[in-house]
C-alpha cells in the first residue's frame, strides 16, 4: 500500500511537470466588424472572443498568481487588415503608474505588452508596448542581440482608465509582421504586464528564467485562416532646414529627402534612405584622450540603429565608420598648410535588405555610399590655393546569412567589405560564427573565425582571430570558459571596430544568482572571474587578473553592488609605448567600486558610485580615486530633471608623452575630471514633449618637470635628463560645452515636426594650472557656435492610399 502512494504521488508529480510546460493556446476567430480603438471594450467584436487569462508571475518570484483585484483578460480579433487586441487590466487606479513620457521610453511605468511570433520559431519576436498614458513602445528581439528598441513601426491604440483599472486597445496592421503566406498559421504568442510599483511582472503562458531563451516559453495562437501578407510600402519624405552660426558667420542649408520601406517579399524588407538628414542626430560625449587607442563614439543616426540586429553578428559593423573622418592624409610641399580638413564625409545614400525565410535562414544585405572628400591647403608664401583628395568615393557592404535552429542556437556567415575609389586602401572581413545550445538549454558553446583582408597601396595583408566560449547556462550556478585570439595583422577597422590585435587571451568566469526573493532581497548576483593574457606574436605574457562583483535588490526595490579587481604581479603593456615591440610594465593594480541606485518610483532618487585605485609597486605612488552622484526628481507624471556631477583625479599617473629620435619618453602627471550634466523632459502628452540635453566636460593634465625615458627592459628612467622643456608643452587644459534644447510634435501616426536648439563650444589649452572657474571663464571667451533646424517626416503607406483610390472608384 504505501509502495503504491509513493508511484502515484510520483506519478502525479511528474504529470504536473509535464502540464507545467504545455503551451498555452488562444484561439482567435475573423470579425466582419472590426473594433473602434477607444480603449471602451463595447464593441461587438469583443462578445465572442476568446479569453487569455490566469496570467502567472515569473519575476521577483516565480509561478506566483495574479492577485484577484490585479487580474489581466486579454482578447483577440483579425480581419483582412490587422489583429486586434483588447486587454482589460484590472486594478486600484492610485496603484498605477503613469509617468508620460516619449516613445520607447518605459519610464516608471505598468506596461502591457504583446509579443507576436508569426514564424512561431521562439528566436524572432515582434513586441508591442502601451502605457497607461498610452504612449507606445515597439522592439524586434531574438536571443542573440537581445530587444532593439531603434525599430519602429506604425500601430494604432487606445488607453482609458477606469474604476477598476485600465484598458488597453490595440490595432496591428499586418504591414508591420514578417509572415508567410498560410493558410491556417500557428503564432507565437505571449503577453507580459508589469506593476511598476512592486516591480511585479507576469506572463500568460509560464516563463522559467532559469534556463532557455524566454522565447521558449510562448504559448501559441490558432484560428488565424487566409490572411495574406500586405504590400508592405511606407514613404517617409521629410524637409529640413538648419541655420548655423559660428565665430560671426551664419550659414544656412535646405534639405528635402525621402526614406523608403519596401516588402521584397513576404519576409524582406528593404530600408532606404535617399539624400539622408542627420542633422538632429545627438551630439557625442567628447572626453580628453591620453591613451594609445581611438575615441569611440555612439550611433546618433536613426537609419543606422533601426533594424541592424543581423549586421551586428560577430561585431564586425561599426557604423559609424560610414561618413567618419577621411580615411586619407595629405600631402603637403613646402610652405604649405591645411586650412580645411573635413571632420566628416557626407553619405550620399544607404540601403539595407533583411528577413528570414520560414526555415529560419536570415539574410541581410548593407550597402552605403559616401561622397569624394577634398582638404583645402594654401600656400603661405604666395596664397595659393588647392584641393586634395583625403576620401574618394566609397562603398560600404555588408553580407549576412545566419540559420537558425532548435529554437535557441544559429550558425552565420557574415562578410563586410570597403571599396574606394583610385590609390586608396580597399578591406574584406569574413566571419564565420556558431551560437549553438543544447535542447534542455542547459550549455551554449560559441565559436567565431574571422579573417581580414586589407589592401594597402604597398601591398595586403591577411589577418586572423578566434574566440571560443563554452558556459552553463542555467541554475543558479554558472560557469564559462573563453579563449580569444587575433594575429598582428588582424584589422576590421575600415568598417568594424576593434581596439588592439595580437593577442592570446583565456578567462574562466563563475557566478551565482538568485531568481527567487530572500528574507530582505529580492535578488542578487554573485561573480568571479580569473584572466589571462598573452601576446599572439611572439608568444610573451603580457598579464593577468581576477576579480569580484556583487550587486542586489531590495525589497523595497534599492539596488546596490560592489566590485573589486586585481592585476597581481608584473603587467607587460605592449600599446602605450606607441612603438612595435616596445612595452611598459607596471605592477599590482588594485581598484574598487561602490554603487548604490535607490529606487526610481518615488519623486526622488538618486544613483551614486565611489571607487579608488592604487599601484603597490616600487617608486611609484600613483593613487586614483573617483565619485559621482546623479539626484534626479520627478515633480509630477509629466516633468522630470535629473542632474549628474561626476569627479575623477588621478595623481602621480605614468603614460606615454612624446618620442624624441629613439627615445620614448614618459610623463608623471596628475589628472583631474569633472562632468556635470543635466537632463530634463516635459511631455504635454503622448505626441508633444520638450526635452533638454546639457554637458559640460573639463579635464586638465599637470606634469612634473623632470620626464622618464623608457628602457628596452620595460622600465622608466630619469638618467638621460628630459625635462617638460624639452618637449612641446603636454600640460593640458581640455573643456567642451554642449547644450540640446528640443521640441518634437508627434501629429499623426509615424508623422513627426521637431525642432532643435543647439549650442556648442570648446577650448584646448596647455593652462593646466587654472582651477574649474577661471577655465570656464575662457571656455566662453571662445567662439560659441548656435545651430537651429528644423525638421518634418510625414509617413504614408501604400495601402492607406490605394484603399482610399478603391472607396473613390466603387
Amino acid at each position: 500500500m504505501k509502495n503504491r502512494l509513493n508511484f502515484i504521488l510520483v506519478f502525479m508529480l511528474c504529470l504536473s511537470s509535464i502540464l507545467a510546460q504545455e503551451k498555452k493556446t488562444l484561439q482567435i476567430s475573423r470579425t466582419d466588424n472590426p473594433p473602434k480603438i477607444d480603449g471602451v471594450l463595447d464593441d461587438a467584436a469583443w462578445v465572442e472572443a476568446m479569453e487569455a487569462k490566469d496570467f502567472t508571475q515569473f519575476r521577483p518570484t516565480m509561478g506566483v498568481a495574479e492577485k484577484d483585484f490585479q487580474k489581466t483578460v486579454v482578447k483577440m480579433t483579425y480581419d483582412n487588415d490587422a489583429i486586434y487586441i483588447a486587454a482589460y487590466l484590472y486594478d486600484k487606479p492610485e496603484l498605477i503608474m503613469k509617468q508620460v513620457t516619449s516613445r520607447d521610453n518605459f519610464g516608471q511605468n505598468d506596461f502591457f505588452l504583446v509579443v507576436l511570433n508569426p514564424n512561431n520559431d521562439a528566436q524572432n519576436d515582434t513586441e508591442l508596448v502601451v502605457f497607461p498614458t498610452g504612449t507606445q513602445a515597439d522592439a524586434i528581439a531574438n536571443p542573440s542581440n537581445g530587444e532593439d528598441f531603434g525599430w519602429n513601426a506604425v500601430w494604432d491604440s487606445a488607453v482609458k482608465i477606469v474604476d477598476d483599472g485600465w484598458i488597453v486597445e490595440m490595432k496591428i496592421p499586418y504591414a508591420v509582421l514578417r509572415f508567410s503566406n498560410q493558410e491556417e498559421p500557428t503564432w507565437g504568442l505571449q503577453f507580459h504586464r508589469q506593476f511598476r510599483q512592486t516591480r511585479e511582472q507576469y506572463t500568460w503562458n509560464p516563463l522559467d528564467i532559469t534556463k532557455g531563451n524566454i522565447g521558449l516559453y510562448h504559448g501559441e495562437l490558432k484560428g488565424l485562416k487566409d490572411i495574406e501578407p500586405p504590400t508592405r510600402l511606407s514613404f517617409y519624405p521629410f524637409a529640413s532646414t538648419l541655420i548655423n552660426t559660428f565665430d560671426g558667420k551664419t550659414t544656412d542649408d535646405y534639405s528635402l529627402g525621402l526614406d523608403v520601406k519596401y516588402g521584397i517579399s513576404e519576409n524582406f524588407t528593404l530600408d532606404m534612405t535617399l539624400i539622408p538628414d542627420f542633422s538632429q542626430a545627438g551630439f557625442d560625449n567628447r572626453t580628453l584622450n591620453l591613451g594609445p587607442f581611438e575615441q569611440t563614439f555612439s550611433e546618433q543616426r536613426q537609419f543606422f540603429t533601426e533594424g541592424v540586429d543581423l549586421f551586428s553578428k560577430g561585431n564586425l559593423f561599426f557604423s559609424r565608420r560610414v561618413g567618419n573622418r577621411p580615411s586619407g592624409n595629405v600631402t603637403l610641399n613646402t610652405n604649405e598648410e591645411v586650412t580645411d580638413f573635413p571632420n566628416t564625409v557626407k553619405v550620399l545614400n544607404a540601403a539595407k535588405v533583411s528577413g528570414r525565410t520560414k526555415k529560419g535562414l536570415g539574410i541581410g544585405v548593407f550597402n552605403a555610399i559616401t561622397e569624394k572628400t577634398n582638404a583645402i591647403i594654401r600656400d603661405s608664401i604666395t596664397g595659393a590655393v588647392r584641393e586634395e583628395v583625403v576620401e574618394p568615393l566609397s562603398n560600404y557592404n555588408i553580407i549576412v546569412l545566419d540559420q537558425q535552429f532548435n529554437g535557441n542556437s544559429s550558425i552565420s556567415l557574415i562578410n563586410t567589405n570597403v571599396t574606394r575609389s583610385g590609390h586608396f586602401r580597399d578591406a574584406n572581413v569574413t566571419g564565420l560564427l556558431a551560437d549553438i545550445t543544447n535542447k534542455k538549454n542547459t550549455y551554449n558553446i560559441e565559436g567565431q573565425v574571422k579573417m581580414s583582408n586589407v589592401n594597402n597601396l604597398d601591398g595586403n595583408t591577411t589577418g586572423l582571430s578566434t574566440l571560443f566560449i563554452a558556459r552553463k547556462v542555467h541554475g543558479n550556478f554558472r560557469y564559462s570558459f573563453d579563449h580569444s585570439y587575433a594575429d598582428t595583422k588582424y584589422n576590421i577597422n575600415d568598417l568594424g571596430l576593434q581596439y588592439r590585435n595580437n593577442f592570446n587571451n583565456f578567462g574562466v568566469d563563475a557566478s551565482y544568482r538568485t531568481f527567487e526573493p530572500t528574507k530582505k532581497l529580492n535578488n542578487y548576483y554573485i561573480g568571479t572571474y580569473i584572466n589571462y593574457t598573452r601576446l599572439a606574436d611572439p608568444g610573451e605574457y603580457t598579464g593577468s587578473s581576477f576579480g569580484f562583483n556583487y550587486n542586489a535588490q531590495t525589497k523595497t526595490l534599492h539596488n546596490f553592488g560592489a566590485n573589486i579587481n586585481h592585476q597581481p604581479g608584473k603587467q607587460f603593456d605592449y600599446f602605450e609605448p606607441r612603438a612595435e615591440g616596445r612595452y611598459f610594465i607596471y605592477e599590482n593594480r588594485v581598484n574598487s567600486n561602490l554603487w548604490v541606485s535607490t529606487n526610481y518610483n518615488k519623486t526622488f532618487a538618486f544613483d551614486a558610485n565611489l571607487g579608488g585605485a592604487a599601484y603597490f609597486e616600487k617608486n611609484r605612488n600613483t593613487k586614483e580615486y573617483w565619485f559621482g552622484v546623479s539626484p534626479r526628481v520627478r515633480f509630477n507624471d509629466k516633468f522630470l530633471i535629473s542632474y549628474s556631477f561626476d569627479y575623477n583625479m588621478v595623481y602621480n599617473d605614468r603614460g606615454y608623452t612624446d618620442t624624441q629620435g629613439n627615445d620614448i619618453i614618459f610623463g608623471e602627471r596628475d589628472q583631474k575630471t569633472i562632468v556635470n550634466s543635466i537632463s530634463g523632459n516635459y511631455n504635454f502628452n503622448s505626441f508633444h514633449a520638450l526635452s533638454l540635453t546639457f554637458r559640460n566636460y573639463w579635464s586638465t593634465v599637470m606634469y612634473d618637470n623632470e620626464l622618464f625615458t623608457l628602457q628596452d627592459n620595460g622600465r622608466l628612467t630619469k638618467d638621460t635628463g628630459y625635462t617638460v622643456n624639452d618637449i612641446e608643452d603636454p600640460n593640458v587644459n581640455f573643456n567642451t560645452w554642449n547644450l540640446d534644447f528640443s521640441y518634437s510634435w508627434q501629429f499623426a501616426p509615424g508623422s513627426q515636426l521637431s525642432a532643435l536648439y543647439r549650442n556648442q563650444l570648446f577650448n584646448f589649452s596647455n593652462a593646466s594650472s587654472d582651477d574649474y572657474f577661471d577655465s570656464l571663464s575662457d571656455l566662453f571667451e571662445q567662439p560659441i557656435q548656435h545651430t537651429f533646424s528644423l525638421r518634418l517626416v510625414y509617413f504614408i503607406d501604400y495601402n492607406n492610399i490605394k484603399n482610399v483610390f478603391n472607396k473613390k472608384s466603387s
